[in-house]
């Protein structure tokens, strides 16, 4: 499942959303969301961020695209094996509604 999420991008759309003029009422009016974004596997209205894609209890969050007013690029990380993934900070307006996914292995304890 995690390895469907952790898809090499070369360049991800996150460019056509512009720098806000007042950072002072962003912070005040929207939440910041950082991780490696996706492309939602079959909606194109939303987009799936990645919290920690390296990590073996990562989880992942589901925005609508139409929330995201403010997007920051953030250095990539980069696997011993040399597989870059993209990240970024997602500003999204606060009272939107947002899901959090946490996906398990089922195993005995």
């Amino acid at each position: 499942m995690l390895k469907l999420l952790l898809q090499q991008n070369n360049n991800f759309e996150i460019q056509s959303y512009k720098r806000p003029p007042n950072l002072k009422i962003l912070k005040e009016t929207h939440i910041a969301f950082s991780g490696s974004p996706q492309k939602h596997p079959y909606d194109p209205e939303k987009i799936i961020l990645v919290a920690e894609p390296y990590s073996k209890n990562t989880f992942y969050y589901e925005f609508k695209t139409d929330d995201i007013s403010y997007v920051e690029e953030l250095p990539n990380l980069v696997n011993v094996e040399g597989e870059v993934v993209t990240m970024a900070r997602f500003w999204i307006k606060k009272m939107s509604v947002g899901v959090r996914c946490i996906p398990f292995l089922i195993e005995d304890i």
